[in-house]
């Protein structure tokens, strides 16, 4: 029998419904909300919408970062405004997976996300597609492939198993006000190798990201290769684990590395060195990052260049670990140009989290920028400037 799970029924107000086969009842309470389960207060809805697939089996989810943001900024120089606050939506994504073979972990994938579009308005949210590949299990031993606008290797790998609050900060390769050398999305392919004891991620993309102007002159050879030194993965209120990473990127002609005042696409080289180690209780990361001048024109230095380190922690206490305390700081210090002044950007987070269950976690912290002299926002006319930004924020799984 063919089956269709909807795990987000209630945000699509679509029912979950066999597909050439029978229905899955649905149930509503007083208020109006959606059940696939009965109990005390519902009644079964006697009509339903079906939903048809030639896949086997869809699987929807999806999450969202919904927040506040007020920031404070120290003497500016920019036209930025003293203060600036705001209610923001960070992500939205609504994800499906079709599972198109035998095989359960072969599937499509597309991922939609929210992004501002002042092309309608300044604040109207567009939907653009973050993700869309296929996931092909076990091509070779232990290794699968993604294959179209698919993860790159080392983003996703720290999202979920050394900085855990994507909802407050990017990590600090894609951070901004820190590295900013890379996006966590490409078109290309991957080779993904899972054993107890090593992983490894090995792709080939077209280089800029998934929102860069593309380079048709050249691509990139990115990896990540993990060794899992007590065997264990993951899950990190679950698993005690402790992780030593690799990771880097070589690209050619890369358009979004052109130096500065030069017309020349340079190539993008970077390398990372990143371990963690995990309790259920506890956990503390730390990486470095070096990333090549590789301009050809004397005196200039390639956007991406310079080296850095970050480090975070993060405690948890209740009996589901259900309150949380973390800090992260990041430091770069981009190569400088002939003539020009060495600066160092920093940033500092602290926050505190409560996960009231499986689908909400809600997050307070307080970001501080802190960019020698100010340099990074009164030189390139960016609106990240040194100052204090203080979040409150629910993320959102389903």
């Amino acid at each position: 029998m063919k089956k269709i799970v909807l795990s987000a029924l209630a945000a699509l107000t679509l029912s979950s419904v066999a597909a050439n086969a029978g229905v899955t009842k649905l149930y509503q309470d007083a208020n109006g909300q959606v059940f696939t389960q009965a109990g005390q207060g519902r009644t079964a809805i006697k009509t339903s919408t079906s939903v048809f697939s030639h896949a086997d089996k869809l699987k929807f989810s999806g999450q969202a970062f919904i927040g506040y943001k007020y920031t404070n900024f120290d003497d500016y120089l920019g036209t930025t405004p003293e203060s600036d606050q705001s209610f923001q939506i960070r992500r939205g994504y609504l994800q499906v997976k079709a599972y198109l073979l035998d095989d359960p972990k072969s599937y499509y994938r597309v991922t939609f996300d929210l992004k501002n579009d002042s092309s309608f308005d300044t604040n109207s949210l567009a939907v653009r597609a973050k993700y869309a590949y296929l996931n092909l299990n076990e091509v070779l031993p232990a290794t699968s492939l993604e294959i179209g606008l698919a993860h790159r290797p080392w983003h996703d790998y720290e999202e979920h198993n050394s900085w855990l609050y994507r909802s407050v900060s990017e990590i600090l390769i894609e951070n901004k006000n820190s590295a900013h050398l890379s996006s966590s999305a490409d078109y290309g392919v991957m080779a993904k190798t899972r054993t107890k004891f090593f992983d490894s991620d090995i792709g080939i993309f077209n280089g800029e990201g998934y929102h860069g102007a593309q380079n048709s002159n050249g691509m990139s050879l990115e990896w990540r290769f993990t060794g899992h030194l007590l065997g264990t993965h993951g899950h990190p209120e679950k698993n005690t684990y402790l992780d030593a990473s690799f990771f880097g990127q070589l690209n050619q002609k890369h358009y979004n590395a052109t130096a500065q005042g030069t017309t020349e696409n340079d190539d993008l080289k970077f390398y990372g060195f990143h371990t963690v180690f995990n309790m259920p209780s506890f956990l503390v990361s730390g990486q470095y990052v070096t990333s090549t001048n590789t301009a050809d024109a004397a005196g200039e230095v390639s956007k991406g260049a310079g080296d850095g380190y970050s480090f975070n922690v993060e405690g948890r206490i209740g009996n589901e670990h259900q309150y949380k305390a973390f800090a992260k700081y990041d430091n770069w210090t981009p190569d400088a140009a002939a003539g020009a002044e060495e600066y160092t950007r920093k940033t500092e987070i602290f926050g505190v989290a409560w996960k009231q269950n499986k689908n909400i976690e809600w997050v307070a912290n307080t970001t501080i920028n802190d960019d020698d002299n100010n340099h990074y926002g009164s030189a390139t006319g960016s609106s990240t400037s040194n100052g204090t930004a203080y979040m409150l924020t629910a993320q959102i799984d389903f």
